[in-house]
């Protein structure tokens, strides 16, 4: 479900860790440290050692896949050395970080405690909550309800969101001057799409379009989206989610929907997760119940 609060919070969350990592380690990680003149051959497993202290292939292999399902980055030899880089300018600025003892500043104590609860909490939660299994029947009746609820064109939107007007009316300027939306939209959009030029998954919703009816698209965007023809851009920002967006509609086409087997394990999918979800607030609203608290 396209939810502009959800994306724009994610993606905050991805820029954070962005910055967190690579602002400080990526200017090491190019710096092109030479490699280690050393005549032995690593160890079995081992993509580099530091100061005797080994790094694993499989600590590369999970940064790839990390990196790779956040971005949808494909995994390359040169992202590999990109990353094998970075991993060598973490592990030398911990060491130097643990001689000077920074190891036991409160600060970083804490933060210790901290990571240890919350995976002391998430296994107590993944031994003690137990989702009901998702029946035939749930899934069947989420398809239908799904395929009802479909309208008959399917439309290919792109969207950039910024988080003030000025900046929104900047985009549309851009475009106007013949700027590609591609390059406008990762130069001012806020969500992650701007990756990938705005461009956003094909949708479906009956016209007239109505509130609560538009597959989780906010009102406004899925009624400037009904509005474009193909290739065509709103003339001016489209308030919605308090953001201000600028939509272009790429493409449209008649609706077709999956058939219910090739869509049922993707609904599975996420009925599970959703009833995971629900199973976990049930259990955790039922151990605060019974706790003391006072407030």
């Amino acid at each position: 479900m396209f939810r502009l609060n959800n994306i724009i919070r994610a993606g905050c969350i991805a820029a954070f860790l962005s910055v967190a990592t690579s602002s400080m380690l990526t200017p090491i990680a190019h710096a092109d440290p030479a490699p280690v003149t050393t005549e032995e051959k690593l160890p079995a497993g081992t993509v580099a050692v530091v100061n005797g202290v080994a790094i694993t292939q499989s600590a590369l292999d999970d940064a790839v896949k990390s990196l790779a399902a956040r971005t949808g980055r494909a995994d390359t030899p040169q992202l590999r050395d990109a990353i094998k880089r970075q991993l060598i300018a973490r592990e030398v600025l911990r060491q130097n970080a643990m001689k000077a003892h920074f190891n036991d500043m409160p600060a970083v104590l804490q933060a210790a405690a901290a990571a240890k609860e919350s995976v002391m909490i998430a296994a107590y939660l993944e031994a003690n909550v137990h989702p009901a299994a998702i029946t035939d029947e749930q899934v069947r009746a989420r398809y239908d309800e799904l395929v009802a609820s479909l309208g008959k064109k399917e439309y290919k939107p792109r969207v950039i969101a910024t988080k003030d007007a000025a900046d929104a009316w900047k985009a549309l300027a851009a475009l106007k001057h013949g700027q590609s939306f591609d390059a406008v939209a990762q130069q001012y959009s806020v969500i992650p799409s701007r990756t990938a030029g705005g461009a956003m998954p094909w949708v479906s919703f009956k016209l007239p379009v109505a509130e609560g009816h538009t597959q989780g698209l906010p009102f406004r965007l899925a009624q400037a989206i009904s509005r474009l023809k193909p290739g065509g851009v709103t003339p001016q920002p489209v308030l919605a989610d308090n953001m201000h967006l600028i939509v272009k509609l790429d493409a449209v086409r008649p609706t077709k929907a999956l058939s219910f087997d090739e869509a049922k394990e993707a609904l599975r999918k996420t009925l599970q997760v959703g009833e995971q979800r629900a199973a976990s607030t049930r259990f955790v609203a039922s151990q605060v119940q019974a706790a003391t608290i006072q407030e």
